[in-house]
């Protein structure tokens, strides 16, 4: 039975998103192996694992940069797998990468507003005419945003060059845009990563905010297994391309697979 024409339990939400049996390989080598996941309606899921394990593949797949050689990927109950990447963020996929892949040059209420661009329907023209429509739907889209920045407490510097930030504020304006597009789910790869203590915190607070405010469920992608114990409703292990465990994180603490392919034998 597909992901599509499950049907679930009285009261429980179908999956957000979700992939079947999905195999993925580069060559010779295997980096998804038979995985089946599903993201649940307002959770957090964490996927963790060793260098290499494929989380970072995971995602790449859930958002239509790589496709996958078997198996099927599925967005509220609509087949994805294979559609090009701007189709899948048009549905409501939004995502931030590892690094800060951010517009140096531009302001960070002008990097924020890139991330409206699908919602925007004034044309180049149209814009550079200013018509009395342009300047309402800007106005619109500008509220949007300054929802974004006080949520984010990013409101001083909001006329700053992103480029003089230093990494966690990047990284806070990565995060930004990417709820700039409305997400209807939303996937963070390593947000935490060269972070220091006090940036690792806060960004911990602003996704807790997320949830709370918006109801977005958020799939994370992180190392940092303090973070990973404190956010997550539920814990996806993998290793080696396979989902070795599945369940909440005092579960994944106790789990003898993932103790010896991740958490050590002290965990």
């Amino acid at each position: 039975m597909t992901l599509a024409a499950t049907t679930t339990a009285p009261g429980t939400a179908p999956p957000v998103l979700g992939a079947e049996h999905m195999t993925l390989r580069f060559g010779g080598v295997t980096a998804l192996h038979d995985v089946s996941l599903d993201v649940r309606a307002d959770e957090t899921l964490a996927v963790i694992g060793p260098n290499g394990a494929g989380k970072t593949s995971l995602l790449n797949v859930f958002s239509g940069f790589y496709h996958p050689q078997q198996g099927r990927c599925f967005f509220t109950g609509t087949e994805i797998t294979g559609k090009p990447t701007h189709e899948i963020a048009q549905m409501g996929v939004a995502r931030t990468f590892q690094g800060t892949h951010i517009f140096a040059g531009m302001t960070v209420l002008d990097n924020i507003l890139v991330g409206r661009h699908f919602h925007m329907r004034t044309t180049i023209p149209q814009s550079f005419l200013y018509f009395p429509w342009a300047h309402r739907e800007e106005l619109r889209h500008r509220e949007v945003v300054e929802d974004i920045i006080d949520l984010l407490e990013i409101e001083s510097i909001r006329s700053a060059l992103v480029g003089a930030l230093g990494y966690g504020l990047r990284k806070r304006v990565d995060l930004a845009r990417a709820l700039a597009m409305e997400p209807r789910v939303l996937l963070m790869d390593e947000p935490m990563a060269g972070m220091n203590t006090e940036e690792k915190e806060d960004l911990a607070r602003f996704i807790l905010d997320i949830r709370e405010a918006r109801h977005i469920p958020v799939v994370l992608v992180e190392h940092d297994m303090s973070v990973v114990m404190d956010l997550a409703d539920r814990v996806a292990v993998f290793d080696f391309g396979r989902k070795i465990a599945e369940g909440t994180p005092q579960q994944i603490q106790r789990n003898p697979a993932v103790i010896n392919a991740y958490l050590g034998a002290s965990a």
